[in-house]
């Protein structure tokens, strides 16, 4: 069991719908549950499933120990840009997510890894993310590299560790940029108010580092080249909105209401280059923009 402390920030609000809202783990049918089974405290009394939060509330959510689950292989067409013994690499769609968790048990990248790849992946990272190295949000395409043996996920996690893992994304920031070309050197945490988001931290933040680059400019809008040095979730989502552009479609920290024809954010994973585990050689990975991505370009008119 663990046990959280979360402090409201809102008048009047749901307490179901503070906990969905500030507890990744939780949805709000989840939350109304710990309500009703009296594992919410504040002010050492269960709180009622109808109470209304006041900013400055403290509560104590216990949370059960997750049940233990396994993921299983799925025939879900995936592809493959690269797939040797050691590593397969995969062009991920929008929508799909890396891998189980609450509210997506199935449907996954790892249960389709798990089926095209006959159950050989890394067990590294347990049941529920076996061969998973890194991942891409699932409103974000584009490339993610699996591991098929413990050596292979061993040496390719090192190399996210020490930035030789090369990661090069493509994306469509809103507003224009007065340099060419930058980087951002900013910390990033949870949002204490809301655990869902990610924002630029300095005091309890982890390192983010991002590179970006001109590629294009448009009318109210950049097309971008961006490439990681570190991997924080969410890192070049929260990058660019600090900078005050945030990406075209990304209705969690740019504009509430989706652009029109894109299902997610415009970003994404273009390139991956990596030493080979077995090998050492260098091998280099590119897929084309996907049809929407492109589909979004063309509306844009060019400066």
């Amino acid at each position: 069991m663990t046990r959280l402390e979360l402090t409201a920030d809102r008048t009047g609000e749901r307490c179901d719908q503070f906990l969905a809202r500030t507890v990744p783990e939780l949805t709000r049918s989840g939350a109304q549950k710990l309500l009703e089974d009296g594992a919410v405290e504040c002010g050492g009394e269960p709180v009622k499933k109808n109470r209304k939060t006041i900013p400055g509330e403290v509560y104590i959510v216990a949370l059960p120990a997750p049940a233990p689950v396994e993921a299983l292989p799925q025939n879900i067409p995936l592809d493959v840009a690269y797939e040797d013994e050691d590593v397969i690499v995969v062009n991920k769609p929008v929508g799909m997510v890396v891998h189980p968790a609450a509210g997506h048990p199935d449907g996954t990248l790892v249960n389709a890894l798990l089926y095209h790849c006959e159950n050989s992946l890394s067990g590294i990272n347990g049941k529920l993310r076996p061969g998973i190295v890194h991942r891409i949000d699932r409103d974000t395409s584009g490339l993610i590299i699996a591991a098929k043996n413990d050596g292979a996920h061993l040496s390719l996690a090192g190399q996210l560790e020490d930035h030789s893992l090369y990661r090069e994304y493509h994306a469509i920031a809103v507003g224009g940029f007065r340099e060419d070309g930058g980087t951002v050197d900013a910390p990033i945490a949870r949002r204490p108010a809301d655990r869902k988001r990610m924002a630029v931290d300095r005091e309890r933040g982890k390192r983010a580092v991002t590179h970006w680059e001109v590629l294009e400019r448009y009318s109210g809008y950049t097309y971008l080249k961006c490439r990681l040095e570190t991997g924080r979730t969410h890192q070049i989502r929260v990058h660019l909105a600090s900078l005050g552009h945030p990406l075209l479609g990304d209705t969690v920290y740019g504009a509430k209401k989706p652009y029109p024809g894109l299902a997610g954010q415009c970003l994404h994973a273009k390139k991956l280059s990596f030493a080979h585990p077995r090998t050492g050689r260098r091998v280099e990975v590119e897929c084309p923009l996907p049809e929407w991505f492109e589909a979004v370009r063309k509306k844009l008119r060019p400066i």
